[in-house]
């Protein structure tokens, strides 16, 4: 029985990808009940895993088939992975809950079969980076991520979606290209394609002082390609169109899980591959904490400038990923910790908001412009009430996870030294307001009292259930976040 359960990571990706394959002959409301029992199974298997790792008391690795490197594949699963494959679980399954019914007026009906076979090539290819040890699989997986991702964009055929992906095609690419060429750096190097056997080997030829400039230009360009393709600034500009001329199923997930995807990729090439201590040796965090930094303040800025709400809530990601990068780069256990958790409150609170400015352009003759959303808030109350919800987490108001981000950030910056302390403390104010002065400047504007003359909410009971649910799950992250940090902080030791 023990090898059943050590199985579950493999199951959840094999049973996606089985899934896809016979999704295409089923018809879309055949294909759509598929793709939703799929991903509530994984919901249920991570959440077994999460048990039987924590009575375990630590990770494992298994071999697929019994096979050894190089002939086999290894998976590792620890507790950190398996919280992270619950938490893409639940954001998938609410994200096509809270969009389905826009997915029926955007998509063609012949064509949504498909649109649900890329939802489910694009978990499994999430949950192969979360649980692969083979470097080389995980790239393997990004590409097929990449090309989902691109598929799901523009999958709505209207408008400038046409735009929006070639441009995102074209920037991921080149991220693809330099991941690559770092990945045959570090095995000419290493002459291994398992992270514990590069991780070894790496330790071993920094403990001679061997090719020191060749590994700094591989982490660089590595960590460079997957920058570009989390949309990282300064090489965001695939972003806005991205997200918000999907339909917002679609939006939904590429911000919330395909960004967040490469990033958790990114943490285990630090940790699992080529070892924290070295990657700090290599000063590459110090060029992430810069840029993290930065993208926090020209994210807001770019906000503010908006006059369409879903371009502003896609340059308020920009914001959103320079606080995960700013994590990562200050190269600590309590940045990396509040990085991760800042992973699962975007993801929840991001998805919330595509999804709910949906809800509140469709009672406003479908306009994306402020001044046609006046009062839309009352029109669409479940879609007012989750968007604000969702803005107050971002702002970073106490009871809601925004707010446990930012004073888990706070906490990492007090333990560097007092000029960076005073940087990140003072970034963290200003972007506080920043992020009140575009998010509250929004909410009014949808509470606005106006004449009623918009459409009112058709109340669909999806978008309603997926709302409550992100509603509670973002307050959850605010009020219980304790158990989560401690996981967070256990399953990154076990990386360690």
């Amino acid at each position: 029985m023990e090898s059943v359960w050590q199985n579950i990571p493999f199951f959840c990706i094999l049973l996606c990808i089985a899934s896809a394959s016979f999704t295409s002959v089923l018809p879309k409301r055949a294909a759509r009940a598929v793709c939703l029992l799929v991903v509530l199974a994984v919901i249920a298997m991570s959440a077994l895993l999460i048990g039987r790792v924590s009575a375990y008391g630590g990770s494992y690795t298994y071999m697929m088939g019994h096979f050894p490197a190089p002939w086999g594949n290894e998976i590792r699963a620890g507790l950190l992975e398996a919280v992270v494959a619950l938490a893409f679980g639940v954001i998938m399954l609410l994200a096509i809950l809270g969009g389905l019914d826009r997915i029926d007026e955007h998509v063609f009906d012949d064509k949504q079969n498909l649109y649900f076979i890329m939802l489910e090539l694009l978990l499994a290819a999430l949950l192969a980076q979360v649980y692969t040890n083979d470097l080389f699989t995980g790239y393997v997986f990004v590409e097929i991520m990449t090309l989902t991702a691109c598929s799901l964009i523009i999958a709505r055929s209207k408008g400038r979606t046409l735009v929006a992906a070639t441009r995102y095609m074209i920037m991921n690419l080149m991220g693809s290209g330099l991941f690559l060429l770092g990945l045959s750096f570090l095995y000419g190097m290493t002459g291994h394609l398992l992270m514990s056997h590069i991780h070894e080997k790496v330790a071993a030829l920094a403990a001679d002082g061997a090719y020191p400039r060749a590994l700094t230009v591989t982490v660089a360009l590595m960590s460079l390609g997957l920058a570009i393709k989390s949309a990282l600034f300064p090489f965001h500009t695939w972003l806005p169109d991205a997200y918000g001329y999907s339909t917002p199923t679609s939006s939904a997930v590429l911000s919330s899980l395909v960004s967040k995807g490469y990033i958790i990729l990114l943490i285990k090439l630090f940790y699992r591959v080529i070892g924290l201590e070295i990657v700090r040796q290599t000063r590459i965090n110090n060029v992430l904490f810069v840029f993290g930094l930065v993208g926090i303040i020209m994210g807001s800025l770019s906000a503010i400038r908006e006059k369409d709400i879903r371009r502003m809530v896609s340059f308020s990601s920009v914001a959103q990923i320079g606080y995960i990068y700013m994590g990562i780069g200050m190269g600590t256990e309590a940045g990396m910790v509040a990085a991760v958790f800042h992973i699962f409150v975007h993801g929840m609170a991001k998805s919330m908001l595509f999804l709910s400015t949906s809800g509140l352009v469709q009672v406003s003759g479908e306009s994306k412009l402020f001044r046609d959303l006046r009062g839309s808030g009352y029109r669409n109350p479940i879609a007012g009430v989750a968007f604000s919800v969702g803005s107050f987490s971002m702002v970073g108001i106490p009871f809601l996870g925004g707010f446990i981000s930012k004073v888990y950030f706070a906490k990492a910056a007090m333990l560097m030294n007092p000029t960076e302390t005073l940087i990140v403390l003072l970034v963290l104010a200003a972007s506080t307001i920043l992020n009140t002065i575009y998010f509250l400047k929004t909410v009014i504007t949808l509470y606005r009292p106006v004449p009623a003359d918009g459409p009112a909410d058709a109340r669909r009971p999806a978008f309603v259930v997926s709302m409550l649910c992100l509603i509670a799950v973002n307050f959850a992250l605010g009020t219980f976040s304790q158990p989560i940090i401690e996981a967070i902080r256990a399953g990154l030791r076990m990386f360690a």
